[in-house]
Parts: C-alpha cells; structure tokens; sequence
C-alpha cells in the first residue's frame, strides 16, 4: 500500500501525533494506513548474545515496565516513563517517538548511547540503520515513501556500564523537553572504555556529541575530565530560542545536565563493580 499510495498516505499506529496533525489539518493525506492488524510486530524479546529487540507496534508503556528492559538497559526504561502522560504511553510506540523524528523527544537520546540499530522494511528489502543516522532534519528521516520501521535492536550492554538520561522540562509529565541529556559510561581497569552523550531539543535533530565523549574514552573519569566533557557537549550544542527556553539558557543547561548524566552515570558503573 504505501508502494502504491507513496506520499499520499500516512502511517498510524498509536496515533498521538497524527491525530492531532489530521485535526489541525497540518496533515492532509488522502490516505491512512494503520499498522494495527499486523501479526507479531508487538514484542520486547532479548538475547544474551544478541541484545533487545523492540517491534514496530510496541508501546511506550511496555517498554517501561518491561521487567528485561529494566533490568538490562534501565535507562531506556526511565526515558520511556518521562515521555507525556500514563495515557499518552499506553497508545504511542516507540517506533512512533523515532519516526515523528522530534528534535525534543525523548526515546532517541537514551536509544542513541545504547547503539540502538532500527530495521527498515518495504518494498526493496529490509535495511539496518544505525540510528544516528536515522534524522536528516526536524521531522525528517532517511525513511523511504514505501519504507516502514519494522524493529528497534539494541546490542547487549557492556558488563560494567551505567547510563542515565535527564529531562530539563517545566512539568514532570506532559511537557515537551527543554533539553534531554543521556550519558553512558563503560568501565574496565577504573579506565573510560566507552562514554556516550546525546543530546534533545538542542540541534534540529537528536545528536551524539562525540567530541565530548573522546575526552573520557579511553581515560579515567575524573571529576575535572567529567566537567571538560560537559564543556565540550555545551559547544556542540546547537540550540534555538522560543518559548521554552533562549539558546543561551539551553546551552548552559547543556553543560549541567551533562555533568550530572555522566556523574550519575559512574556512579552506577561503581555500584555495579565487583
């Protein structure tokens, strides 16, 4: 269908931003097509050797009582409990949170320092992306008219790793983010063997910073390593001012939550040390 209709039609699976596009005629396409009664495509299964991986019609609201998903890649758990509300997340899919493709959303930061891979299916074939390669642009990706995002895979995490992800909002629930922060930090021998940043809502797309990451990558994550790496994430930042916040305040924003992501971040590595 979506070979046949290109783009003329739209895809709906939650619905939580399409819905409001069609009401607000910002959308107006001649055709609708809900994956809803397709077989199979709602499932969190994982893998020791191959990781998680999520369907295309899985809600926000599995993945964040998902009991794997909490006890494997805990962040992904938190950055799907501060998206909008209770009711909101047991409609939208993750899926959904990738595709709108929102430069503020909150699944892509978490999913970004995990590795996250999406696979790609239509009409040619199926293809894997990494995800940072995903967004070209605010509500804009590399998906093709007749593509859809069938599978989110995340490869297993590293033995002594811990991340976070902290959203910068005026409310606990409902608010769009000010600025989203994640950090993931590896360890091995008291030495950085992996550090991670995304940054939300600061660059016209969901973005890796990794100049701040080679700052810790390979080293050992001092306080004054943590604050040059925060540093650095605030300059990669490329905010815009509105209503939520000037650019000057989010880029500072940056350099704190960045900070604290990646405090927080060995922190858990530490807990978890043999």
């Amino acid at each position: 269908m979506l070979a046949r209709y290109q783009e003329q039609a739209r895809v709906i699976a939650g619905g939580t931003d399409l819905l409001i596009a069609l009401k607000e005629h910002a959308e107006r396409p001649a055709y609708v097509i809900s994956l809803a009664s397709i077989p199979g495509w709602r499932y969190i299964e994982y893998d020791e050797a191959q990781g998680l991986r999520i369907g295309a019609a899985t809600t926000v609201r599995s993945v964040e009582t998902s009991p794997i998903v909490r006890a494997k890649y805990p962040v992904l758990a938190v950055a799907a409990g501060l998206l909008a509300s209770i009711q909101i997340r047991n409609l939208a899919t993750v899926a959904g949170n990738i595709c709108r493709a929102s430069p503020s959303a909150d699944m892509p930061p978490a999913l970004l320092v995990l590795r996250a891979t999406v696979k790609l299916v239509g009409s040619a074939g199926d293809r894997l992306v990494p995800l940072e390669e995903f967004f070209t642009g605010p509500g804009r990706t590399v998906l093709q008219p007749d593509e859809l995002l069938a599978e989110i895979q995340v490869p297993p995490p590293h033995p002594q790793t811990g991340a976070v992800y902290i959203k910068h909002s005026p409310r606990r629930a409902m608010d769009l983010a000010v600025v989203g922060v994640a950090a993931l930090v590896a360890l091995e021998g008291g030495r950085c063997v992996e550090a991670r940043i995304a940054l939300g809502a600061v660059a016209p797309t969901p973005r890796r910073a990794p100049a701040a990451e080679e700052i810790l990558r390979g080293r050992e994550p001092t306080a004054v390593r943590i604050e040059d790496a925060a540093r650095a994430a605030a300059e990669l930042a490329s905010p815009i001012s509105d209503l939520r916040g000037t650019a000057k305040y989010r880029r500072q924003m940056v350099h704190v939550l960045t900070r604290r992501a990646l405090d927080g971040a060995l922190a858990q590595t530490l807990e978890g040390a043999p």
